[in-house]
């Protein structure tokens, strides 16, 4: 049988298929759909250290390949999270990955270290590139910012540091060097990009926000190229996100370069899809004599 599991940083994951942060809430939402503990991970929604309630709606305006949202990272906040959110966590034997979001350098040291103390959290994903709120990007597209981020943040744990970079940049390899520098553990790429849409008997833009992230199959080729060249510049692991909706998909960002995947927009479409691919990538690996996934990662021939 073929072994699944990953290691990114010493720590091992059952498996590479992740679920990408604000697509499956903190778990409890899908628990009664399937079993989640089946997941390799769980990244969770956005926490920031006080509650947020986030941007007017419209909030989500589909597209013809994918979906725009500006959410604006409304969430509970560190202390409701700590309350009501990690006693689920607890009971779960999957990865737990907390994705936290700052306006500020102390923000992200603040959260991190109120969040450490919780054994079953294996790391924390920065969000540095929300395209959705003020300031939002200003983290991830200054090497020198991203860089201090995960530094400072880098000496109150010693669990796994996973800043998350945006594609809305000149040249996201010199944040992925510089976050690098900064203690990182491993990225997460990409981000969603910087869109709009807007309704043509109204005239008004359909989010609120006027502007939105776009996700889904429409990045995926943008999100295939970044994670192609950040693997060739950095040492640390990269974990793919962009329009990632099939067992090929993920076979095609493994053979690219990429440690393990994150699914997001497929959530809302199917949310069966993480356990089906799960399942699927097993039997290609059993079909095709892989015995783990370190034997297809990075093998891409060009």
């Amino acid at each position: 049988m073929a072994d699944l599991s990953i290691n990114i940083a010493g720590n091992r994951f059952k498996n590479p298929v992740f679920t990408a942060s604000g697509t499956f809430g903190y778990g409890s939402e899908v628990s009664d759909l399937y079993d989640v503990n089946l997941l390799g991970g769980i990244i969770t929604k956005t926490i920031t250290r006080q509650p947020r309630a986030g941007n007017p709606p419209g909030r989500i305006a589909e597209t013809t390949a994918g979906l725009l949202n500006s959410i604006g990272l409304a969430n509970v906040g560190l202390k409701n999270f700590i309350n009501e959110k990690i006693p689920y966590l607890q009971g779960l034997s999957t990865g737990i990955i907390v994705n936290v979001a700052g306006e500020s350098l102390e923000d992200f040291v603040e959260l991190v270290r109120g969040l450490d103390e919780f054994n079953i959290i294996d790391g924390f994903e920065l969000n540095l590139s929300c395209p959705n709120v003020s300031g939002g990007l200003d983290f991830s597209t200054d090497p020198k910012l991203a860089f201090k981020v995960t530094k400072e943040v880098r000496k109150v744990t010693g669990k796994l540091v996973i800043p998350k970079l945006t594609p809305n940049v000149t040249d996201i390899n010199a944040i992925a060097k510089a976050v690098e520098d900064g203690g990182a553990d491993a990225v997460s790429l990409i981000n969603t990009l910087l869109g709009m849409a807007v309704d043509i008997k109204t005239r008004r833009p359909k989010l609120g926000n006027i502007m939105g992230g776009l996700s889904g199959p429409a990045i995926k080729p943008v999100a295939l190229a970044r994670v192609y060249t950040v693997s060739r510049d950095v040492k640390i692991p990269v974990i793919a996100i962009g329009g990632i909706c099939s067992t090929d998909d993920v076979l095609e960002f493994l053979i690219t370069g990429a440690s393990a995947v994150q699914l997001g927009t497929i959530n809302f479409i199917d949310p069966l899809a993480p356990v089906k691919i799960i399942k699927e990538l097993e039997e290609h690996f059993n079909r095709n004599g892989i015995s783990s996934v370190d034997e297809i990662i990075n093998t891409i021939q060009t």
